[in-house]
């Protein structure tokens, strides 16, 4: 089939968007490839149409076992063959899916940069024909990202497996030094960057100074009409200002990752559906959701740096039809935001002490528990050591970086069984333990495919064809287990840690001080960064977002906070040509003074004058000196 015959069959659409088709091409071209495509740019696509246009399979690596799940699901419904490998998964279920992905005809195998460590990944990986490597969230791969995770690093390394296959790296937040360290870090044979403009002319950028934010939040959704989505750092703020919304004759909802599963599902759904016009959650929300008619974003909180605002604000307008992203913004958020960043920090030996304890929690002995899965309850954890539960966070999340252990929210896994033991095997026990065999007939009639891999099923269920209780029925496959006929894997939708490598004597648990260093470092010039736009008055908040990630020669919006009172002194472009044809001169001939200016662009009145020049220092057309002389750059 034609790439948009594939692209007809699977997704239903008719057309490529921008740059997809010319992404894809490099690709099957063999060329390695790095995409750069905003937040709800279809970067998926971009993988996922060269999977199936070439033979083998496409290794996709991605950080979120979230978003891998569901983008599998996803495939799945489409009707393409995929699987995910991801940390915490039972060893059984994994050889499964890597014999399925060898001999079997799956497409896609998500999988998390962890596993790439494991030996059996690697042989795996050896015996299978890979036809793409795609590095999805590719910014985490460099130490400049502002989400860098040292598992990325280990990607290169596979490369020497597969010499000969193209690696595609997406993203949809990088600056030019992280473009740069992307491909290096990839070991790219050749540059090769497709970057679709960050540009976004249907989103208009508000920073609104406010010191009663609820009471600006309910004028803004009440006259901003459709779905929209309220960020906030808090998970108690969730409920509150859902409910102060909903008291105001707003229907909103709340989310953050401390919810069940099932209300999970059920926040999103009520909101995607519409049930719930406004969604009020901290930063777990958004990631893989496709809603493209969200109206409007708010920030009641500064994000903490100018990514991360950048991908949340980008939520809003995915149909280009006109949408409003906003930050409520005060002076105490300055405060507030530095002492959070603080807080994401511990220092190196509370890091140390949260590692040994959650060992002790869990009884692990050192020099155990890879790949183990221990649910967590970071409340009692907290308690139970005396540790405040924001730093426990912070440490794991450290802790998580630095590749040691994951923490992950709570995910729902329903219940599996598989049953291992092979046909004559099985048979002979049935014979030899009566009580058991119809048991095992049942699950044998009850579920098709038990025999070659895990099968999802309820324990409830189960029981009634069984005729048994619940609790019997539980009993009964624990002692199967046991006796190795099957594997039985328990529901779960609590948070849980994994060790991501054996658990370390604390003595060993190696943290380098300058990368400790470094990060903070470079956190806190990001802080930086967000601080400024949210504080700046006089450059257009679109140019500043965009020569955030390199764009410099765009033109102002005309539509944000800042442009808005630029127009206020009736200075149109017009005007400010013409001002710029009267003192650009001047200024490529000698260094001039403010007062020189002025004169220069007589009879225009001063105050605009003064605007355009404010504009052209803040968008670096001209510098300043010490003696306040600007000079043409």
């Amino acid at each position: 089939m034609t790439l948009h015959q594939i692209l007809l069959k699977h997704w239903g659409f008719s057309s490529f968007r921008p740059l997809q088709e010319e992404i894809i091409q490099s690709v099957l071209d063999g060329k390695d490839t790095l995409a750069l495509l905003p937040t709800g740019g279809g970067k998926s696509l971009c993988f996922q149409v060269p999977a199936l246009a070439l033979d083998g399979i496409c290794l996709v690596i991605s950080p979120l076992i979230a978003l891998m799940k569901d983008q599998v699901d996803n495939l799945k419904k489409r009707g393409i063959p995929a699987e995910a490998l991801h940390s915490g998964m039972h060893a059984d279920e994994i050889g499964i899916v890597l014999d399925n992905c060898r001999f079997g005809n799956i497409k896609l195998l998500y999988v998390s940069p962890e596993r790439l460590r494991s030996e059996k990944m690697v042989e795996a990986l050896k015996r299978m024909n890979v036809n793409l490597i795609a590095v999805d969230e590719a910014h985490c791969i460099s130490q400049w990202g502002y989400d860098f995770r040292p598992p990325y690093l280990q990607i290169a390394a596979i490369r020497q497996l597969m010499p000969g296959t193209p690696v595609m790296a997406l993203t949809a937040t990088a600056t030019p030094k992280v473009v740069k360290d992307i491909q290096r870090r990839l070991e790219f044979r050749k540059e090769n960057v497709f970057q679709k403009s960050f540009e976004r002319k249907n989103l208009t950028y508000l920073v609104l100074k406010e010191e009663d934010k609820l009471k600006r939040l309910v004028k803004i959704l009440s006259k901003v009409k459709g779905p929209g989505i309220v960020y906030v750092r808090n998970r108690r703020h969730t409920k509150e200002i859902a409910e102060y919304l909903q008291k105001n004759n707003i229907n909103a909802g709340f989310y953050h990752a401390g919810l069940d599963h099932k209300t999970r599902i059920l926040r999103q759904t009520e909101w995607i559906r519409e049930e719930k016009r406004i969604i009020v959650s901290t930063n777990a929300f958004g990631m893989g959701i496709d809603k493209p008619n969200v109206r409007v974003v708010i920030h009641l909180d500064l994000p903490d740096s100018i990514e991360a605002y950048f991908q949340e604000a980008g939520r809003g307008g995915r149909d280009e039809k006109r949408a409003y992203a906003v930050l409520l913004y005060e002076r105490a958020d300055v405060i507030d935001s530095r002492h959070n960043l603080a807080l994401s920090f511990p220092e190196l030996q509370t890091i140390r002490d949260v590692y040994q304890a959650l060992g002790n929690y869990f009884q692990l002995p050192v020099g155990m528990g890879k790949d183990l899965p221990f649910d967590f309850d970071l409340a009692d954890f907290a308690e139970h050591y005396n540790f405040q539960p924001v730093i426990v966070f912070n440490c794991l999340k450290f802790l998580e970086k630095e590749g040691f252990v994951m923490l992950t929210e709570g995910l729902h896994n329903p219940s599996k069984v598989f049953i291992k033991a092979g046909k004559e095997e099985l048979y002979r026990f049935q014979v030899e333990h009566e009580p058991y065999d119809h048991f095992i007939k049942t699950m044998l009639r009850s579920y098709s495919g038990i025999l070659s891999g895990f099968i999802t099923f309820n324990e409830k269920e189960l029981a009634r064809r069984t005729n048994l209780s619940v609790e019997t029925t539980l009993k009964s496959l624990k002692h199967l287990e046991k006796l190795k006929i099957l594997d039985y894997i328990p529901q779960t939708d609590k948070p849980q840690v994994i060790y991501l490598q054996e658990r370390l004597d604390t003595r060993d648990l190696t943290i380098s001080p300058d990368n400790y260093k470094d990060r903070l470092n470079d956190a806190e010039k990001r802080l930086e960064k967000m601080i400024g736009y949210a504080e700046s008055t006089s450059k257009c908040r679109s140019q500043a977002l965009l020569a955030y990630f390199g764009e410099c020669q765009t033109k102002r919006c005309g539509k944000c906070d800042v442009c808005i009172e630029r127009n206020k002194v009736s200075l149109n472009e017009m005007e400010f040509d013409n001002i710029i044809g009267m003192i650009k001169p001047l200024l490529k001939s000698k260094p001039s003074t403010l007062e020189e200016l002025i004169a220069a662009a007589d009879p225009v009145s001063e105050d605009k004058v003064i605007r355009a020049i404010q504009w052209l220092a803040d968008n670096e057309k001209i510098t300043v000196d010490r003696a306040r002389r600007y000079r043409w750059e």
